[in-house]
């Protein structure tokens, strides 16, 4: 899992509340488990104007040209400010899969659905709760102002605007920790290894038929 410390990025505003799983990525697509390749069709009934199949080629398929992502002035977006509730729905870690796969380090909203929430720690995205009338503000500031850029210091818990203004957000003491230093849940039980081993010494000595088909 890729490391989050400090992020300057171009902003993108999704203006809407209750921005769900099936939309950040639609069903279809669930049938590979492999966490890459997901990034074309991330929002894919909102960035194409047909319906995308899984393997598809994305490059020549017809853009809504409406959908913010799209536009030449997000090109690069790796910040994403949104309304309340936003990954709601089911409890697909695909939506993540595909924000991380598609660029995006962090996302900015008023509340998240718990499990999405959840999922994006495990997976290098910065989920940020930030006051709806933060967010208003943002969305303001990213439609009056191309290029609007946010830098974000996880270490100091801030996301500041150019020129200094300081947004303030929490974030528990495990999930930094784990952001910090890129580690997901594999990682984190790797760091046991040689606890592990040593109990499956000892386990192999008091029963050894356990693991006699392990063996052979």
């Amino acid at each position: 899992m890729q490391a989050f410390v400090k992020h300057d990025g171009l902003v993108a505003a999704i203006d809407r509340a209750n921005v769900d799983t099936d939309a950040l990525i639609p069903k279809q697509f669930l049938k590979s488990i492999q966490r890459t390749g997901f990034g074309p069709n991330l929002f894919d009934e909102w960035r194409y104007l047909d319906q995308g199949q899984p393997g598809e080629d994305c490059s020549n398929r017809p853009l809504n040209q409406e959908f913010v992502l799209n536009q030449p002035r997000y090109q690069g977006t790796t910040v994403l400010v949104s309304r309340a509730n936003f990954g709601c729905g089911s409890s697909r870690e695909h939506a993540v899969w595909a924000l991380e796969d598609f660029g995006i380090r962090a996302v900015i909203a008023p509340s998240f659905a718990e499990i999405f929430f959840n999922n994006c720690f495990k997976n290098g995205v910065l989920p940020i709760l930030l006051s709806e009338s933060v967010v208003d503000q943002l969305i303001n500031d990213i439609a009056q102002n191309e290029g609007f850029r946010l830098d974000i210091d996880l270490p100091g818990q801030h996301v500041i605007v150019a020129g200094g203004e300081k947004f303030s957000f929490e974030i528990s003491a495990t999930h930094k920790e784990n952001l910090l230093k890129g580690l997901d849940d594999i990682a984190l039980t790797l760091q046991d290894q040689a606890v592990i081993r040593d109990y499956e010494s000892k386990a192999k000595e008091r029963t050894p038929w356990l693991f006699a088909d392990l063996e052979n």
